[in-house]
């Protein structure tokens, strides 16, 4: 009888240990997959927003590759099925286009390029996997309508003027994007996402989302070469993954967005874009891709362009917080009747700890319609090879919570034809000094 009771006695206890036992292995499984770590508050694993057998590590811009091996600087967080990601950067500076006065056309600004992400993604049964980006720019608001000063740049239009020496700023909305994906087995993806705006297969990881161009607050003069569709009001993209590559094409609209940066433009769906990306290891992204895109700058409805891009990204991680990232690009715009106008960039960034360091180069074609010159001094097919190269670094100088500050600053030097030197003259410089802002390393698993 004594045993009895004392058994009775013991019930609630061996519940209790039974309860505390299922707790703590249901915390495990939560748990599984993060570490606490000194660069983020946790090692989390995140799939790819395109493949539930792919890390989130591979995500470029869009539906584009990196590397597996590529950082990843963003603010994790999770609730229930959903998991998140916020990333952006914001670069508050003084630029001087041409500071040694050699020319007419460069210009001085205080400004602060910017742009901010949030994306979400959760599992949908056992091999679909529903995911989504919201990126927005204040770029409008802290560069204005016309945009930043930037040597040789061209592409899109402010006040009906074509905008010559100077970078447009990006839309409020960069992107409203939504996907879902499907995994028919390990090696095997099919994958449909749509955006408006959003971001056709063509083309690499846009600069801004670039590794290897994270720390540099200025577009590529070649940005219309590559990335300039990574806005598009009005896209739908199909993918195939087969093992190590995959296949895309898209239906998008061609005009780039308007002058008002704060709206939401026509779809038309009107251009189409093809892709082919293969990585052969982790440290490797190839792609190569071509697009028809239909009347793309508002100034220029009758022109269409052919746009065939090359391009390569190599990230290489190193003990103690170390990362090598490159890129090298080639692209080619091809309109009726015309020559074709090519670009090459190559560019790199090394990471040593708190200290960043990187440089770009790049040749790029630019006709004297796009740089609005006389024709009847310069010719009417005249093209002018640009080339531009720039070394910078940026120092972390403090971290509040998982947002970091660095200071920094750049030096650019161009060369062009000598028959540009009355306009730009010989081989001018550019120059800022900018404070970074941006969030911590995330350590993936």
């Amino acid at each position: 009888m004594k045993k009895a009771k004392l058994s009775l006695k013991l019930i609630p206890l061996l519940l209790l240990i039974i309860i505390k036992v299922k707790a703590q292995q249901h915390n495990m499984a939560d748990m599984k997959g993060m570490e606490m770590n000194d660069t983020s508050s946790m090692k989390m694993q995140m799939n790819s927003g395109y493949s539930l057998n792919l890390p989130m590590n591979r995500d470029g811009s869009g539906t584009a590759w990196l590397p597996d091996a590529a950082p990843m600087y963003g603010i994790m967080l999770n609730s229930g099925k959903w998991m998140y990601m916020l990333h952006g950067n914001i670069a508050p500076r003084f630029t001087s286009q041409d500071f040694t006065n050699k020319g007419s056309r460069g210009a001085n600004k205080l400004d602060a390029p910017n742009w901010f992400m949030a994306m979400g993604q959760r599992q949908v049964g056992q091999k679909g996997l529903f995911h989504f980006n919201v990126m927005l720019s204040a770029d409008y608001f802290t560069e204005g309508g016309n945009g930043y000063p930037l040597l040789f740049q061209t592409g899109e239009s402010w006040k009906n003027v074509p905008l010559v020496d100077r970078q447009h700023p990006h839309d409020l909305f960069s992107e409203l994007a939504a996907s879902y994906s499907y995994s028919f087995n390990k090696k095997t993806d099919l994958s449909f996402y749509i955006g408006y705006p959003g971001e056709p297969a063509l083309g690499s990881t846009a600069f801004m989302h670039r590794p290897s161009a994270l720390s540099n607050p200025d577009a590529p003069i070649g940005h219309h070469w590559n990335d300039g569709t990574h806005i598009t009001f009005g896209v739908a993209t199909l993918g195939l993954r087969l093992y190590k590559f995959k296949i895309e094409g898209s239906s998008f609209t061609g005009r780039e967005p308007d002058e008002n940066r704060l709206d939401f433009d026509k779809p038309k769906f009107d251009s189409w874009s093809g892709r082919l990306s293969y990585n052969p290891s982790k440290n490797w992204a190839l792609e190569v891709s071509h697009g028809f895109i239909k009347s793309p700058e508002l100034l220029h409805p009758d022109e269409n362009v052919n746009r065939t891009i090359a391009s390569a990204i190599y990230s290489k991680p190193f003990a103690g917080k170390q990362f090598l990232n490159v890129t090298a690009l080639w692209g080619l715009n091809k309109y009726k009747n015309q020559d074709g106008q090519n670009t090459a960039l190559l560019e790199a960034d090394y990471r040593l700890k708190k200290l960043d360091l990187y440089t770009r180069y790049e040749w790029v074609q630019k006709s004297r319609e796009e740089l609005n010159l006389d024709e009847n001094l310069y010719g009417e097919d005249t093209l002018f090879p640009v080339n531009a190269l720039t070394f910078g670094l940026n120092y972390d100088l403090f971290h509040i919570g998982k947002i970091r500050v660095a200071a920094g600053g750049q030096l650019s030097w161009y060369h062009t034809n000598n028959r540009l030197d009355n306009l730009y003259g010989k081989n001018p410089y550019a120059g800022e000094v900018f404070l970074r802002i941006y969030p911590s390393l995330m350590k993936m698993k």
